[in-house]
């Protein structure tokens, strides 16, 4: 048997964590048994499905990695399926025609209701020839004895006794199939073997298994994941910020960060927290997914994109870096290749984004120098170690940080004193601020005549503090 697992989204919105994360499951388990992945977008809702929701998922998807193998399919391209199954179901009286009213219906449920009853259909048309009307509805014939019972990957044992399940509408009165039919026909026909999904699917499973079972379909395997927690313990929402899953690509994060993530939210593997993708599909398995509530930890991501940014090949990092530097309009030809920023800059951000947001010096000038840092190290004492080291880099004849080094040393002993009476000045001077790398390979990336320059900014910035004073 081939495996074949399914994506199935709504458009109705972008792709977010919740569903980034079930998408990934499904992925892993096709991949791990060699089988295929099928993404499918459920489009029926006309009103609420845009494409822009469409393009959203697909790019998510993409931007994930999870390619698929078919698809994507479109529900509202296969109403002629639907329908077909939906004849041969009333053809074989498993389905019948309901002509009862919404105003019927409304008052048997507030009856209902006011009783302590659970509200469901009261089978009215079901076995009633009498019934007529204009407009009416497909109701499918669920059975009144005994029960559905399957057994989940995630909760085990699963029953539903069939007294509890009403006779499910499958088609409006436009005609329309409904949710659970199309469901229903897609995961047969596209040979759908097992379906992962989130758990408020779970009381739509028996009425799903009671349909497969009407028409002569293959029950598929099931695996009901749980919800995602925000930091507070509270359904993740956007009150916890990043939600969509390209709102962490906007944030700076990686994705081998985010899918490694993802994949722990639920499932371990002894204590293991760092897992490559070939890793993933060789170690997860659907039967070790916890059922309790997954909480997000918006702190372990930071710590795994950091892992990633500082372990990935840096020529695998760059597309990801570049996409920042134009997001932030700075221009990457007016300073170091990326291949030699990341492994400078990745100790000291948690996300590209800050990465970009922080290297700005190394690409074009700043307007003015960080007011604290200023303040503290650009004071009139530190005048003469700028203007001595200045005088000293100037003369470097091999910009490399070994030259660099040397210069920022010797004045420091010519001037007899600590490094940091020169180094610290030096920093705000060429950078602007009191934090960056590592000095002498800090200096090494930018031009040596623009650093020069840069310290002649900063002794003039000194004189006009004196002069004003």
């Amino acid at each position: 048997m081939t495996v074949v697992t399914r994506f199935a989204p709504s458009p109705t919105g972008y792709l977010h964590v919740g569903g980034a994360r079930t998408a990934l499951y499904s992925w892993l388990v096709a991949k791990a048994a060699g089988g295929k992945f099928v993404l499918r977008i459920e489009d029926t809702d006309r009103e609420r499905s845009t494409q822009p929701a469409i393009d959203a998922i697909l790019e998510g998807m993409e931007w994930l990695g999870l390619n698929w193998d078919e698809g994507p399919y479109y529900q509202t391209k296969r109403f002629d399926r639907y329908n077909h199954y939906i004849d041969k179901l009333l053809a074989e009286d498993k389905a019948y025609k309901c002509y009862c009213s919404t105003e019927r219906l409304e008052k048997m449920r507030d009856e209902q209701m006011a009783n302590g009853e659970k509200p469901r259909y009261d089978g009215h048309c079901r076995d009633n020839p009498n019934v007529s009307g204009g407009k009416f509805v497909v109701r499918f014939r669920n059975p009144q004895e005994g029960s559905v019972t399957f057994d989940d990957h995630i909760r085990g044992h699963i029953e539903f006794a069939n007294t509890e399940l009403d006779d499910l509408i499958i088609a409006r009165s436009d005609g329309t199939p409904t949710y659970n039919f199309c469901v229903v026909i897609d995961d047969w026909e596209m040979n759908i073997t097992h379906v992962v999904r989130g758990e408020d699917h779970i009381n739509n499973t028996p009425r799903q298994i009671n349909i497969l079972k009407a028409l002569g379909a293959p029950v598929p395997e099931y695996a009901h994941v749980s919800m995602i927690l925000g930091d507070d313990g509270k359904k993740l929402s956007k009150r916890h910020g990043a939600v969509s899953v390209m709102q962490y690509r906007d944030d700076g994060y990686l994705p081998e960060a985010v899918l490694n993530y993802l994949v722990r939210l639920g499932w371990s593997h002894g204590d293991q927290e760092i897992f490559s993708v070939d890793e993933m599909i060789k170690l997860f398995r659907l039967d070790d997914v916890n059922k309790a509530a997954s909480a997000f930890n918006t702190e372990k991501l930071n710590w795994l994109n950091q892992h990633y940014m500082k372990s990935l090949p840096v020529e695998q990092v760059v597309p990801y870096l570049q996409w920042h530097f134009t997001d932030q309009a700075i221009d990457v030809s007016k300073g170091p290749a990326l291949e030699r920023l990341i492994p400078l800059m990745a100790d000291r951000v948690k996300t590209l984004k800050e990465m970009a947001s922080q290297s700005r010096y190394f690409y074009e000038e700043f307007e003015q120098f960080d007011a604290d840092a200023a303040k503290k190290h650009l004071r009139p004492v530190a005048r003469e170690a700028l203007e001595a080291v200045q005088d000293r880099l100037a003369s470097v004849t091999s910009w490399k940080a070994e030259s660099i080094q040397a210069a920022i040393q010797q004045t420091a002993e010519d001037l007899g004193v600590g490094m940091g009476k020169v180094g610290m000045p030096l920093r705000v001077a060429a950078t602007g601020s009191g934090n960056s790398p590592s000095l002498d390979v800090t200096l090494e990336l930018i031009p040596q005549e623009q650093v020069v320059g840069r310290i002649a900014r900063a002794i003039s910035f000194i004189i006009e503090r004196e002069q004003a004073q």
